[in-house]
């Protein structure tokens, strides 16, 4: 085994004992919805999408079409484009003929990784990262829609609550390093309250809305802030 290999393998152990919980509770979710052993791993295998996936299985539930569910998947994912173009500046010649397959692979958890990687980025370790947060995923994935067959419907229902958690968890450290973080998310959740009082828009539909007007509202913090560091 080459070092490239150890090193590669040592980076993405923590990612894949961190999947684990997070796929088990989707698994045992999915199954509390009632979603097929099949869907529910095309759900992780195809999508791949960690947090997407749990908003998209309650949008599901929720009534929401499959435009709207892909739609707000694709808004809530936008990140990736920008992370994967930062990876393509950073991988060699020989990793780049299986970009689209590498960029397939790209989480936040994977970005963070290989971000802090020196130097360029080979193909070995790149995917060994990726089939390591994957097989975690995807396996824990099934784990749990398994062991759902096995848990109290009351406790298979309460696990929707692992969407918030991991929503907070992503959430939290902005907050603390930022204000302007604290303000949008406060800022979005009373906008969605308002607009489901208001009962203007189809089922699920107020999440889009939400985030298409709280990032357009905070890209002008974002702008502001790189103003002020241009003139001094």
């Amino acid at each position: 085994m080459t070092r490239e290999v150890q090193d590669a393998c040592k980076a993405g152990i923590p990612i894949f004992i961190g999947y684990i919980p997070a796929a088990i509770a989707f698994g045992i979710l999915s199954k509390g919805c009632g979603v097929t052993l099949l869907e529910c791993f095309l759900f992780s295998a195809a999508v791949f999408a960690g947090a997407s996936q749990f908003i998209a299985l309650n949008l599901l539930m929720a009534g929401m079409g499959p435009g709207g569910i892909i739609l707000t998947t694709l808004l809530v994912n936008f990140r990736h484009f920008l992370m994967s173009a930062y990876l393509s500046t950073r991988i060699g010649r020989i990793a780049k003929r299986y970009i689209f397959l590498i960029a397939f692979g790209v989480t936040d958890e994977v970005f963070s990784v290989l971000s802090f990687k020196r130097g360029q980025l080979s193909m070995t370790f790149v995917i060994i990262v990726q089939i390591s947060a994957y097989s975690a995923w995807v396996g824990g994935t099934i784990a749990g829609y398994i062991m759902g067959g096995f848990l109290p419907e009351i406790l298979t229902k309460s696990m929707g609550v692992a969407l918030y958690a991991l929503l907070l968890a992503i959430l939290l450290p902005e907050i603390k390093a930022s204000v302007t973080a604290l303000i949008l998310a406060v800022a979005s959740g009373l906008l969605n309250i308002l607009l489901i009082k208001l009962d203007i828009l189809p089922n699920g539909w107020t999440i889009i809305v939400c985030i298409l007007f709280i990032a357009f509202a905070g890209s002008f913090f974002v702008f502001t802030k790189v103003q002020e560091k241009n003139y001094e």
